[in-house]
């Protein structure tokens, strides 16, 4: 095993770059990113590549091209398995960790699916039977500690679905992902951390299998996704 925890300065490295997210903060710093975050999170991948698989480690820098907010560093480090085209993208369902000043967030399934994704993850979702299999799935997520929600959500019904189905709180969401938060502690400088990420996608796996089998990648161009 190569990880060991994170550096004893990534906290504190967060914190200082969320009072002060500018280009001459970061390249006095950048050592400390190299040292205290990415080294250990590469090597916290690194040795759980062979059960989960290859993991891409986010850029530390933020695209501010259409966004009001034009701080030019992220203020955290991520990681995702699975992306195809961006998280959810074209495989419908990925694993992810984040490291903040917070502590570290673990999750999994699809944030961002492509438009003929959605179609079939609620079709799935409204059946009796795949759709059973998913609230239990959410309830044993949940029963772990986790949660479950969706980046964003439809306010009433989405079209060809009644508003009173029996799973209307998931048919409304516009995917489905699962997390489970950690709050920042001496754990995060021992290899607790990366039991936790193992752990954390353990318990997502069901998610992942259930949408591998009933929403699957995206058939549309790149393009036409959203």
């Amino acid at each position: 095993m190569l990880f060991t925890g994170f550096g004893d300065g990534a906290v504190a490295f967060y914190e200082e770059l969320a009072a002060d997210n500018t280009r001459e903060w970061w390249l006095a710093n950048k050592d400390r990113y190299e040292r205290d975050v990415r080294g250990p999170l590469e090597r916290l991948l690194e040795d759980l590549r062979p059960e989960f698989g290859e993991a891409k480690v986010f850029r530390p820098n933020r695209d501010t091209r259409f966004s009001a907010d034009k701080s030019p560093y992220k203020t955290a480090a991520a990681a995702v398995v699975g992306e195809g085209g961006g998280p959810g993208g074209s495989h419908g369902h990925t694993l992810y960790v984040q490291l903040s000043a917070d502590g570290l967030m673990v999750g999994g399934g699809a944030y961002v699916p492509a438009t003929d994704q959605l179609a079939r993850l609620r079709a799935a979702i409204a059946d009796d039977v795949t759709g059973a299999e998913l609230e239990a799935i959410v309830a044993a997520i949940e029963a772990a500690g986790g949660e479950v929600g969706a980046r964003d959500e439809v306010k009433t019904a989405p079209r060809g679905y009644r508003a009173d189905h029996p799973r209307i709180g998931l048919l409304r969401w516009k995917g489905i992902i699962g997390w489970f938060d950690h709050p920042a502690g001496p754990w995060l400088r021992t290899p607790e951390a990366r039991d936790r990420v193992a752990a954390g996608w353990r318990a997502l796996a069901p998610l992942n299998d259930w949408l591998a089998a009933n929403v699957g990648p995206s058939d549309l161009p790149a393009t036409a996704r959203r």
